[in-house]
């Protein structure tokens, strides 16, 4: 068990409603989510894990060691690199551990000491004290920052569970939305049969990235397992192969599946003249609308969307040029008339 801060800590982490950004990744978390891919180790200070980290990026604290505290960037992850460290061995040992104490008295989050660089025996003891976690890296300062801020991003994303099914078709994401039993299942295995992948079914993570783009995931326990009416679970992967199977994805159109009536028939769009929008955790994505009826290949309509939605990223949208093409037409018959 974790213990939480007691004296020299900050609040307990805090916890992020389903849509919402969280208000601060705790540096267990942090650790033990990217302990791999920072090389993150444990030097001192395991009673500061449950301390919260209130910024996504970090601040390396050279002017905070040497005497400036005015504008320290407290609740970030401090990181301690070659000029930090050369320069705390210039101090004299009663100064080196006055600073070492003002800093933990700021009640950072945590320290990182990057290239390998081992704190000095005052460091850690005083970092035992006052319950600050201090870890050390392998990677040289700039590359560990770049990685530790884009790790934070994401653990600082809003995120939303939702249920839905994710296909990549092609490079273009694409979400399956529908009523249960409308086919979606059947549609996924339609256009992995055509070798596209699998990113969900039934249930899928999403995450804001950068403010302006949606990603979509599998919850890791569930990845490239599915569940087809009548058959029961299988292993997408092991049946169709390690490339049929795709860990996440950005989503680029939501494709509702609707059961046909002559109501619904109606109000799907027919022209594409006014493609229709919908808003994931406050993002817009193109959305359309297909019916569902016998005799219909849904998984080709599906990718002729998935497609068509390509195109127009580039640049072209064959309603639009249809529709000039007619205007010019119709143009050069009034002229003939006219003349």
């Amino acid at each position: 068990m974790i213990p939480g801060e007691g004296e020299g800590g900050g609040s307990a982490p805090a916890r992020a409603k389903n849509g919402a950004a969280p208000k601060g990744v705790s540096v267990q978390d942090f650790y033990l989510k990217n302990k791999e891919a920072l090389g993150l180790g444990l030097l001192a200070g395991a009673d500061g894990l449950g301390r919260t980290i209130r910024e996504p990026t970090v601040n390396r604290p050279g002017l905070m060691l040497a005497g400036f505290n005015k504008y320290f960037a407290r609740n970030r992850v401090q990181v301690i690199g070659n000029a930090e460290s050369h320069f705390l061995k210039t101090l004299h040992p009663e100064q080196r551990r006055a600073r070492y104490r003002e800093m933990f008295d700021m009640r950072v989050p945590c320290v990182v000491f990057c290239r390998r660089f081992h704190p000095d025996q005052v460091f850690l003891q005083e970092a035992e004290k006052r319950g600050v976690a201090v870890f050390s890296s392998p990677h040289i300062t700039m590359r560990f920052m770049n990685l530790a801020t884009l790790a934070l991003e994401l653990m600082f994303a809003r995120t939303e569970v939702i249920y839905v099914s994710m296909v990549d078709i092609l490079g273009v994401g694409v979400v399956l939305r529908g009523e249960s039993g409308v086919g979606k299942s059947e549609v996924i295995l339609a256009l992995i049969e055509r070798g596209y992948s699998l990113v969900s079914d039934d249930v899928t993570v999403l995450t804001v990235v950068d403010g302006c783009r949606i990603v979509g995931r599998s919850k890791h326990e569930g990845r490239s397992f599915m569940e087809v009416r009548g058959i029961g679970i299988i292993n997408v992967a092991s049946m169709f192969g390690a490339r049929s199977v795709r860990g996440e994805k950005s989503v680029d159109l939501v494709v509702n599946l609707v059961a046909w009536s002559q109501d619904n028939e109606q109000q799907v769009e027919r022209l594409g003249l006014d493609p229709g929008m919908t808003k994931l955790l406050g993002v817009e994505v193109p959305e359309i609308t297909i019916p569902v009826r016998p005799g219909r290949d849904i998984g080709r309509l599906v990718e002729v969307a998935a497609l068509k939605t390509k195109l127009e990223a580039s640049g072209y949208n064959a309603a639009e040029d249809l529709n000039q093409k007619l205007i010019a037409k119709m143009a050069n018959t009034r002229g003939s008339k006219g003349s």
